[in-house]
């Protein structure tokens, strides 16, 4: 189980369009914003994720450096960011089912045809520029996801109140 303070797993998607996300190497100046969505058959990322590319500039004034990341292969991904007009979010594909349990993940079997036979479930984390959790929300369906304008929200609390990580006890 990922606790806060704790260094998260490693972490490193190839990105559409070229490129490579690392979490090991990622320093942004407050968090590295990682969205991990279920995947281009998923009718409810594309809002929240659209959401996301909305909250950018907000984000970026933070320091707060986002991430979009499914077990997608490289199409459907790459399907996901254009139709979805994902402009100028990194959008990583092909997390291993392994690596997505390691972040505690849940993980789903496909019930229909549109969906790749396993992938995991919606997960928010915000990981620090040294690599420890500072803090996550994982869920188990699709459904009851934390806002990003909640996030930044929270993140903008945090940076002006130097609040520490809770829930590493």
């Amino acid at each position: 189980m990922l606790k806060p303070t704790q260094p998260v797993p490693p972490l490193a998607v190839p990105l559409v369009g070229g490129g490579r996300f690392d979490i090991a190497e990622a320093r942004p100046e407050t968090f590295t914003l990682i969205a991990v969505y279920r995947g281009y058959h998923c009718p409810i990322c594309r809002p929240w994720l659209k959401s996301l590319v909305g909250q950018s500039d907000s984000f970026a004034a933070l320091g707060v450096a986002p991430i979009a990341i499914s077990t997608d292969p490289e199409d459907r991904a790459t399907r996901t960011r254009d139709e979805w007009k994902l402009d100028g979010l990194p959008v990583g594909y092909g997390l291993p089912i392994d690596t997505a349990r390691a972040w505690g993940l849940s993980i789903s079997s496909a019930i229909t045809e549109k969906e790749t036979p396993l992938f995991a479930e919606p997960g928010v984390f915000l990981v620090r520029p040294y690599g420890t959790l500072f803090g996550a929300s994982v869920q188990t369906m699709p459904f009851t996801r934390p806002s990003f304008a909640d996030i930044e929200t929270a993140v903008r609390f945090v940076i002006d109140n130097n609040y520490p990580p809770r829930g590493a006890a």
